[in-house]
């Protein structure tokens, strides 16, 4: 079955560390983890209190606690509500839990379901883990991978500021292919 600190460790990757991009809607965001769209999150209060300290960027990946809040975020909102420590191979794991951090949940699991040929509802339950454990890992992925630049080339027609995003996008949906 699928390791979350594997699947986790190649998205922090991805998402760097902490950013604040005026043309990103997400906003301020620590590893992915927007104070837009997730402004509760504890680790929000360690990343204030180090925004006055000298090396507040260097500071924040050394704090452990704020590591850990962010594994805890990740293990929460997206490991386990996705079932994904069911699939069993670790890149397709990896994938679905990459492109859900990026797109989010329902996203990452329309595309999959659209894929293996089930009802695309955005809900991971018991018929998409069999399909996925049942579909050859290395179709899947190339067809996942085609499915998320698609879905990155749908968000730059609605919004061109995010034009600058592409390359990364791609480079990370290539990543997994």
């Amino acid at each position: 079955m699928a390791e979350f600190k594997i699947a986790l460790q190649k998205t922090l990757l991805h998402e760097g560390g902490y950013i604040n991009d005026p043309d990103d809607l997400g906003g301020e965001t620590y590893k992915g983890i927007s104070r837009a769209a997730h402004s509760n999150w504890h680790g929000w209060e360690i990343i204030d209190n180090y925004k006055s300290k000298p090396g507040f960027l260097a500071s924040l990946d050394k704090d452990v606690e704020l590591q850990k809040e962010v594994e805890v975020f990740y293990w929460t909102n997206f490991w386990l509500p996705m079932k994904i420590y069911d699939v069993r191979n670790q890149t397709t794991a990896n994938s679905l839990f990459d492109f859900a951090v990026n797109a989010g949940i329902q996203i990452s699991v329309r595309l999959a379901q659209s894929i293996i040929g089930t009802i695309a509802d955005g809900i991971f339950g018991e018929q998409t883990l069999a399909k996925i454990n049942a579909f050859d890992p290395s179709h899947f992925q190339a067809a996942f991978t085609v499915a998320k630049i698609e879905h990155y080339i749908s968000i730059i027609q609605k919004r061109p500021t995010n034009k600058k995003y592409l390359y990364g996008w791609i480079a990370r949906a290539l990543e997994y292919s």
